[in-house]
């Protein structure tokens, strides 16, 4: 049996909702837990009603409609309490580049060693 308070959570932010749960699966797997959104919009919802601890990082999708990436990237730094929040970008933009106050960029198809790696780096293993 899993122990639900040790696991560490993780957000995916995406519109493309076959591969927030093609992600999810893969870190639940790893025995993360894992929530998600198809916007930054719904992103910032969750977040504020997610008791501590908070997510240990946000996996987030450049382009969505409602509030894209860059837009929930800057009201999430806007935010006292998530302001240190690890942001990881996810695109299939072969010209987008991490921007400023993210982890990092990995480009889609996500490899996911790659994926695995870096959610290893901003997140304690339960």
């Amino acid at each position: 049996m899993r122990r639900e308070t040790s696991r560490s959570t993780i957000l995916i932010v995406d519109d493309e909702p076959d591969l927030r749960e093609v992600v999810a699966e893969l870190l639940e797997m790893e025995d993360y837990t894992v929530l998600q959104a198809a916007n930054g919009q719904a992103a910032l919802e969750v977040l504020a009603s997610q008791p501590q601890p908070q997510p240990c990082l946000v996996l987030l999708d450049l382009m969505m409609p409602v509030m894209d990436g860059h837009e929930f990237l800057h009201r999430l730094r806007q935010d006292e309490r998530h302001r240190e929040l690890p942001v990881l970008m996810l695109t299939a933009h072969f010209s987008a580049k991490a921007p400023p106050g993210t982890v990092g960029l990995l480009r889609k198809p996500v490899d996911i060693a790659e994926l695995l790696a870096m959610v290893a780096r901003h997140c304690p293993a339960a």
